[in-house]
């Protein structure tokens, strides 16, 4: 069972620690497969995105290579950093392109800081909303959205639908490998459900190797999945329409085992002119 200190966390903390690590293990479990449906649902839709929880950028500067005018929030003030930097690198300009745009802020997603209707995309890629541990957190983020969406504007979000399938295990090693700088890193893991509260923390550790000295750097992420059915009804109730529901970054059609939940719907309102 999850300790009552857990079961009180915030989702947003061990984010900043995850951030030296984040793209590493990425790149070994989701990579960038998800990428090309979020740079296909914004550019149809056009005018201005908005990205919550945009960490490093694994979705954010691609959107932004591709001439999507982009807003990217996070809470964590060390995976901001990180995007910043890389999009520092990027040319201003590339030949038979628009001008990349990209702004980064950190801020609440439960309290979004910007204007009424400001955006016509608002995307919640890989599950960032099961970082919201608590009803009144995922409400006030569902009517923030809806607040800086215009009438008619889309919202695409996505969950990870096994995390509360995860057997519980203390102390097993997921992955190993070289990182850069010629660092070795090892992911050591435990894993602990409350399904009570339907929430799973992932207690974390990783070894960090290099030239013969180890740094353990630990950590806690916890997560909260809601069906579909109940995400439905939370949508609703903040004045969304659910228009899709997918089961697959291909289109495919959803059921209870689809390897991911991927929800689009419209803010309710007078359609766009």
């Amino acid at each position: 069972m999850i300790s009552r200190e857990m079961a009180r966390r915030e989702g947003w903390k061990g984010w900043d620690e995850y951030a030296p690590f984040y793209d590493w293990e990425n790149a070994r479990t989701l990579g960038r497969k998800d990428v090309p449906f979020w740079r296909q649902v914004a550019a149809k839709e056009k005018g201005p995105v908005l990205e919550l929880g945009c960490g490093t950028g694994r979705i954010a500067l691609p959107l932004a290579r591709a001439g999507v005018a982009l807003v990217g929030i996070d809470r964590s003030e060390r995976m901001l950093e990180r995007t910043a930097r890389r999009l520092r690198a990027l040319p201003r300009r590339q030949p038979g392109r628009r001008r990349r745009r990209l702004t980064l802020v950190r801020g609440d997603i439960r309290a979004l800081p910007f204007a009424d209707g400001h955006f016509n995309v608002v995307l919640a890629p890989y599950g960032i909303l099961q970082s919201l541990l608590r009803d009144r957190d995922l409400n006030a983020t569902l009517e923030s959205v809806a607040r800086v969406l215009r009438s008619g504007g889309l919202f695409g979000l996505d969950l990870v639908p096994d995390v509360p399938n995860w057997r519980e295990y203390t102390n097993s090693i997921q992955l190993r490998g070289k990182a850069t700088g010629g660092t070795y890193l090892t992911l050591v893991e435990s894993v602990r459900q409350d399904r009570k509260r339907r929430l799973t923390t992932f207690q974390q550790t990783y070894l960090e190797r290099r030239r013969g000295r180890v740094n353990e750097h630990r950590f806690d992420l916890t997560f909260r999945t809601l069906p579909v059915r109940l995400m439905t009804r939370r949508l609703e109730r903040a004045g969304f329409k659910v228009e899709a529901i997918l089961g697959d970054y291909r289109g495919g059609p959803w059921d209870d085992r689809a390897e991911v939940w991927i929800m689009l719907a419209r803010r309710c309102g007078r359609s766009a002119v």
